[in-house]
């Protein structure tokens, strides 16, 4: 048999994931068989499902009118001969082993040889119900997620006796439904994706119950940080407390894992009755039961624990699954994009925060709980062993091309597409600004300008300093001619408020003098929590020199700016993320990993786009709003012209991840 030559679907169970597939089969043109117990759950579903294609219609996502569609689904109580002729069942019955298969061993009996019997289960051992039949090889998992109507990922998963051809049929069906399948080629309970979001969920709970962190932080490290789309504790409250609580009881009964207890947090809400948005109140409290409202979390609750301990379990997971055989790397990342609506891959997560820090992360989940469910797999160890960390050398997961580095007299160059990063390199002096590395420093902006491979650069610095500033025992044999003559530190501070692509300056220490004012001209600061800047050229008789008077007071204001250059006092990390002088405080101990995150989230946008923005947000914030918003409108209209914004749109409606070339 063939996709093509599949005519009718019959779909058991209408509940709320039963009903949906239902309804996707319709739309896609299939005739369907409904089928349930009771006419009244079958016509509550027939209503569920004419509300939602009324809802597609508005929209304009359906082509055909309501009635066409509706009328190609048939209502069936029970299961009898009236089904006999289906070329593909999709099961969506109670999540119970006894009931699937009492349902399996029935269509057996009634559908045609050549029919599939898939199953909608997300736990249950698909080659368990698979023996309730006589026909093992066409037993497959299809899972949908729900709502099936909206949701694009379709996991397909073989159980042990399923043949090639029952699973190819399965996931070109999901293709016909208009749905993203991914393949999963054994029998793995959970599938892919609830496996991976369950140790993210176990290693949040530990650090919470270990007092490493409160569920808020957890959350707000998700979601201000990893760009989840809800925080861990979140999406318990908006799944079910009761739903986390079954699937941790029934761990041992699916062989997922026999040494982890349920988490105490979700027992006691369980006992409490606190199920989440269900019941008004779990770990947040909602304005009524069923009434879903965002939680509000500040964001400098983020800065609170390292992203890499919620995500380490669910790395060590998937790297498990990838090792295994049970899937392919770019069908887990896929599986986790899709089914868990992340900004990027599980794997591109570790390798953006390196292979060594995920293993650090599990050797600290070992420490806190004992869980053998954290020891690394040996993937991960042999990564580490060939130097394969992720971005920072070059390769992973995935590869990134060769990371290059060049050395020069007062600078590091490392290029590791597509960040550049300029490292100042005098740590004996505290990578003071003299001429040559002011020079240096210019002409490698100009070098990195013209590279295609570059989307983002990052100036640093090497050892406890990102720059104090100009080397003063240059100065004894200026005159003050000299001073207003040397132009060059100036230059290169404009040049970087008006570059083309976007900088950071990632301030791992002091940044004082000249030092500060590089950092200023750059489009955003990120600071070391140990950081310390400061103006203190008053302190031995001088002034700013390079833009400070200037850019200053525009970050700040113009009397937290007298005070920063007429006392030359320094001011803190957070003291300075407060008066608004840099973007974003992180902790030292994760300051390039943190760094990096902020540059490849960048980096990943427009390139065009990026110097629309930053021409319109620099140039017109020096002019009145009415040159500035003409200045804007134009680049808006100009953007137009461009193929990044037929990619970006395409990628929209195509509800994928936008490939950006700069053109």
């Amino acid at each position: 048999m063939k996709v093509e030559d599949i005519k009718k679907i019959l779909v058991v169970g209408a509940g709320t994931m039963g009903h949906g597939i239902a309804e996707i089969a319709a739309i896609s043109g299939y005739k369907v068989y409904l089928s349930d117990i009771s006419q009244d759950i079958l016509n509550n579903a027939l209503e569920r499902i004419r509300w939602s294609l009324s809802k597609l219609q508005e929209r304009g996502q359906i082509k055909e009118s309501v009635d066409t569609i509706m009328s190609r689904i048939t209502t069936i109580v029970g299961l009898d001969k009236t089904v006999s002729d289906a070329d593909f069942s999709i099961e969506a019955s109670t999540e119970r082993m006894d009931i699937k298969r009492q349902v399996f061993s029935k269509l057996d009996e009634l559908l045609p040889p050549h029919a599939i019997l898939a199953t909608n289960t997300s736990s249950l051992p698909i080659s368990k119900i698979a023996e309730a039949t006589k026909r093992q090889d066409k037993v497959v998992g299809m899972h949908f997620f729900n709502p099936p109507v909206l949701m694009q990922l379709v996991e397909v998963m073989k159980g042990d006796k399923t043949s090639d051809e029952t699973a190819k049929i399965t996931y070109d069906l999901a293709k016909k439904f208009g749905k993203q399948p991914i393949m999963i080629n054994k029998d793995v309970p959970g599938y892919v994706v609830n496996r991976i979001l369950g140790q993210i969920n176990i290693a949040s709970c530990i650090l919470v119950e270990k007092k490493v962190a409160d569920y808020r932080e957890v959350d707000a490290v998700a979601r201000y940080k990893l760009g989840f789309p809800m925080g861990v504790f979140e999406l318990i409250d908006y799944t079910g407390v009761d739903v986390a609580y079954y699937v941790s009881k029934s761990r041992e009964e699916l062989g997922i894992r026999d040494d982890i207890p349920i988490c105490s947090l979700i027992e006691q809400k369980f006992k409490n009755n606190e199920l989440g948005v269900k019941t008004g109140k779990g770990f947040y409290t909602y304005p009524a039961p069923g009434k879903y409202v965002k939680p509000e979390l500040p964001k400098e609750l983020a800065d609170k624990l390292n992203p890499a301990l919620i995500l380490a379990g669910g790395v060590n997971e998937a790297t498990r699954l990838l090792r295994e055989g049970i899937a392919s790397r770019d069908d887990i990342d896929l599986g986790v994009r899709l089914g868990l609506g992340l900004p990027k891959g599980i794997f591109q997560y570790a390798d953006e925060l390196g292979v060594d820090t995920v293993l650090k992360a599990l050797e600290d989940l070992k420490a806190l709980s004992g869980y053998n469910t954290f020891n690394p797999d040996p993937m991960i160890t042999q990564m580490i062993r060939e130097n394969k960390l992720g971005i920072k050398t070059g390769s992973g997961f995935y590869q990134y091309g060769k990371v290059e580095e060049k050395k020069m007299n007062t600078l590091i160059i490392r290029i590791e597409p597509p960040l550049a990063w300029i490292i100042l390199n005098r740590p004996e002096r505290l990578n003071a600004l003299n001429p040559e590395l002011v020079s240096e420093l210019d002409k490698s902006l100009d070098e990195l300008e013209s590279r295609s491979d570059v989307r983002v650069v990052i100036i640093t610095g090497n050892g406890r300093a990102f720059s104090a500033g100009a080397d003063v025992s240059s100065f004894i044999t200026l005159r003050p001619i000299d001073v207003i003559r040397l132009r060059t530190l100036r230059n290169v501070v404009n040049k970087i408020a008006l570059y083309t692509k976007p900088i950071i300056a990632g301030i791992n220490g002091f940044a004082l003098g000249g030092g500060l004012e590089l950092a200023m001209a750059c489009d955003i600061r990120i600071a070391s929590e140990v950081a310390q800047l400061g103006q203190p050229e008053i302190n031995i008789g001088i002034i700013p020199g390079a833009g400070g008077t200037q850019r200053l007071p525009r970050l700040v204001g113009k009397g937290k700016a007298k005070l920063m250059i007429y006392t030359g006092d320094m001011v803190s990390a957070e003291d300075a993320y407060k008066m608004g002088l840099v973007d974003l405080v992180v902790p030292s101990n994760r300051f390039e990993e943190e760094v990096r995150r902020v540059a490849l989230k960048i980096a990943e946008k427009s390139p065009i786009s990026l110097l629309a923005a930053k021409l319109a947000i620099e140039l017109g914030y020096e002019s009145n709003i009415w040159t500035g918003q003409t200045l804007e409108s134009t680049l808006f209209g100009l953007l137009f012209t461009t193929k990044d914004v037929e990619e970006g749109v395409k990628a929209f409606l195509e509800k994928r991840k936008p490939q950006f070339k700069g053109e």
